[in-house]
């Protein structure tokens, strides 16, 4: 089994369904900390880089917000501009650099392979918060945990599941990690659901066809989402060769509370890895569903800072320990009882 401690996890290549379950394991034990019934102080004193040399809101505050949870401090970089790698500089000394100042470092960047790539000069475990197009393993771990509670609020689990993708699967890395891992389960009915220029690259289709699992390609939402989970996906704008391409594509797979109420079974859980697009040229999923129980993206948003939180727990051998440094909690929270 991979061994966690001192590990860098760059992709969801390295995990098998033992260490899906085992991440899952320690996640769930972190929930008392997310929700400020318990403190913890496991990791005071240690120093989390948080690299975010590409736009991001959500997973960046997300990956602070985990660390400082377990009792370390964030120190962070935004935007390639403001970083040492707008004179030059290379990822690799950049690495060295921060391998001087940091216990922990969390990156997102723009390129393909640039997170591994960084690793390669690190000297303490480097967390993929998102490399281009490329991969999310931490969007895919969250996402997963997110599909099991969801199922297990309606007796089902992931293996034997129906999961619609819907979108942009050409250019969304999360689609792409998840489906990796989807690889470990069984039994699994893929509807991928995207314009002809958007779908699902071969590599993943390959990998997911190889695993045993039944896969249906098709163009339009009409008749294919009547699945267990409908996972929608924001257009990557910012990943096309112009916006004149991106807008081809914005507003065309639209969910609103009338498409689901048609389209989807009752029970049909709506997942979205964020931002969605509100704009009125694209509104992927309509603010009227913000009262459908089935919306599971802010259930998605909690998810992911257990998964943080155990993922620096198990990389930094503290998964054990934490009820050790357990303080107690002073100040006035409604996530205690949410």
């Amino acid at each position: 089994m991979f061994s966690f401690q001192g590990e860098n996890i760059l992709s969801v290549n390295q995990l098998d369904r033992d260490c899906i379950e085992r991440i899952f394991a320690v996640a769930k034990k972190m929930e008392p900390y997310a929700k400020k019934q318990k403190r913890t102080n496991v990791l005071e004193g240690a120093i989390l880089a948080n690299l975010f040399f590409e736009p991001s809101t959500r997973t960046r505050v997300s990956f602070g917000t985990a660390f400082n949870l377990l009792g370390g401090l964030v120190r962070e970089t935004t935007g390639m501009q403001s970083s040492a790698l707008a004179k030059g500089e290379s990822l690799y000394d950049t690495a060295r650099v921060i391998s001087a100042y940091a216990d922990a470092v969390a990156m997102r960047h723009p390129d393909s392979g640039s997170v591994a790539e960084f690793a390669t000069g690190c000297s303490v475990p480097v967390i993929n918060g998102g490399d281009g197009p490329n991969e999310h393993p931490t969007q895919a771990l969250l996402d997963l945990l997110t599909i099991e509670r969801e199922l297990n609020r309606f007796d089902q689990n992931i293996d034997g599941m129906h999961i619609a993708l819907v979108g942009d699967l050409k250019y969304g890395r999360t689609v792409h990690s998840l489906s990796k891992l989807l690889c470990h389960y069984k039994d699994i009915k893929f509807s991928m659901v995207a314009p002809n220029g958007l779908q699902m690259p071969d590599s993943i289709l390959s990998a997911v066809e190889n695993a045993g699992h039944k896969i249906e390609l098709v163009d339009k939402m009409e008749g294919n989402l009547a699945a267990d989970i409908v996972y929608q996906t924001r257009i990557q704008e910012e990943r096309f060769p112009s916006q004149e391409e991106a807008n081809k594509y914005r507003g065309g797979f639209r969910i609103s509370q009338s498409i689901y109420n048609t389209h989807c079974k009752p029970n049909s859980v709506l997942m979205h890895p964020l931002p969605r697009d509100s704009r009125l040229e694209a509104n992927e999923l309509d603010n009227d569903l913000n009262a459908n129980d089935n919306l599971a993206i802010f259930r998605q948003v909690q998810n992911g800072v257990l998964i943080r939180m155990a993922l620096f727990a198990l990389t930094l051998d503290v998964e054990n320990k934490v009820e050790q440094y357990e303080v107690s909690v002073p100040w006035f929270s409604r996530k205690r009882d949410s």
